[in-house]
This record gives structure tokens, sequence and C-alpha cells, in this order.
């Protein structure tokens, strides 16, 4: 039996029903599940947020723009 993951929403009255179909060739075996939240859009921040932090970034460079040297460009074949 291979690891399984599932997002599932815990209903209105604070019950979280799963129907996982395994197939009968696992019928008997033992299985661990383990409850944890969701890593969904409530634990992401916010759009203003975010926003927010990408603005605060926009000219805080406090140094040179440096190029590295490329140097000639190299010989090719020409496409034919």
């Amino acid at each position: 039996m291979n690891r399984i993951q599932i997002e599932q929403t815990v209903g209105t009255g604070g019950i979280l029903r799963v129907d996982l179909p395994l197939g009968t060739e696992e019928a008997g075996q033992r299985v661990l599940i383990t409850v944890e939240p969701s890593s969904n859009k409530k634990n992401m921040p916010k759009a203003e947020s975010w926003k927010a932090a990408v603005l605060a970034t926009a000219g805080s460079w406090q140094g040179d723009f440096v190029e590295d040297p490329i140097g000639p460009p190299e010989d090719r074949n020409p496409l034919n």
C-alpha cells in the first residue's frame, strides 16, 4: 500500500468524513490516519500584505548593477 494524501473540509458540525476506496486487495490491512491542518489559502499571506511587501522592496537596491563581461560571440554554423 502506498502513502496517500487527500484534502477534505471539516463539515459544519465539526465532523470530518473521508471515503477512500483502496481496492479489495487492501481489505483487512491496518492503516494510520494523521489529521493536520492543510496549508491552504487560510495560511497564505493576504493579497494586501503580499503587495505591500513587494512594493516595499522597490528602490531598496543600494549598489551598482554590474554586468559580467561575456566576450565576443562564438562562431556558429548557419541555419539552412
